[in-house]
């Protein structure tokens, strides 16, 4: 299978590719930060919002996975100039697009946000929601086969996003792990590799196309239950730093989880292991494995 990949220098991106080396021909297209060709994959260089990169880039794909669309048009900018026939659309949008203020388990068919949101994170959001509507309006006047993906919190080796890395940080160097004392949201999380493998099983898999899939672990996480996995993780010897929210905010100290039950958003992952037979990495696994990948960037 031949596979164009838009992104994938990073974390998501880069754990997908360097699955689908395995297995596949893979080009790489982004803006030539990191090479890819160590990982097996070819690279072409340039701008997405750049019309004539896509010009340039002629021959057939069985699918494109598009892990770096953000802004409206950005899809619509790849299939109107690239020349040659694209099988299957895989864009990945986030768990964020759905409705806020639902409660429950929200599953594929919630309604998505219409609202403008405020801030960086509603820019976002309002940015995933629109490429979703411009995936399928594009794809279907070209008849290409389009799949979405969203996933809930991505954590795992190679996350640059300054979430569970920042805590094992501080485990690691200064050997204390901030423990939130107070803080009543909950999230969910799903392991990178899993996230990867989800990509894998839908590429040129009819049950997956016209179809969106949440992609998050069994767990219902809290910030009292992260920091006992975090702490299970390690097998160093780390000081419990007790801290409220409003402690934690003002030594600087990162929280990048629902803090409050009001910003508790919660998923179903039920389509995905029927249809597809996805599984996902327990936690206790996951995060000592991501504790690990860490600990050796950290100098531990």
């Amino acid at each position: 299978m031949k596979i164009l990949v838009i992104g994938g220098s990073y974390f998501f991106g880069r754990v997908f590719v360097m699955l689908a080396t395995k297995e596949h021909r893979v080009i790489v297209v982004n803006r030539g930060t990191y090479s890819m060709r160590e990982l097996g994959a070819e690279q072409i260089t340039g701008d997405r919002k750049n019309a004539e990169l896509w010009r340039a880039v002629k021959e057939d794909y069985d699918c494109v996975v598009d892990f770096c669309a953000y802004q409206p048009g950005d899809i619509q900018r790849v299939l109107e100039n690239m020349p040659g026939k694209i099988g299957q659309y895989i864009f990945i949008s986030t768990v964020d697009v759905y409705e806020r203020g639902i409660r429950g388990f929200k599953g594929e068919e919630t309604p998505l946000e219409s609202r403008a949101l405020p801030g960086e994170a509603g820019a976002y959001i309002g940015g995933k929601v629109a490429l979703e509507r411009e995936l399928r309006e594009e794809c279907g006047k070209r008849e290409i086969n389009y799949t979405v993906l969203r996933p809930a919190i991505l954590y795992g080796p190679y996350n640059y996003a300054p979430r569970e890395s920042v805590y094992i940080q501080l485990m690691v160097q200064n050997h204390v792990l901030p423990h939130i004392t107070d803080a009543t949201g909950s999230f969910q999380f799903v392991y990178i590799k899993d996230a990867a493998e989800a990509v894998m099983k839908c590429l040129l898999n009819p049950k997956a196309y016209g179809q969106a899939y949440n992609l998050c672990g069994e767990e219902i996480l809290t910030y009292d239950a992260f920091f006992h996995e975090l702490r299970k993780a390690s097998e160093a010897e780390v000081a419990e730093i007790p801290l409220t929210v409003q402690e934690a905010e003002s030594q600087g100290v990162p929280l990048p989880f629902p803090v409050t039950e009001a910003e508790t958003e919660l998923h179903s992952n039920e389509k995905g292991k029927i249809q597809l037979g996805l599984h996902y990495t327990e936690i206790g696994e996951g995060m000592a494995k991501t504790y690990w990948a860490f600990r050796n960037v950290y100098g531990g």
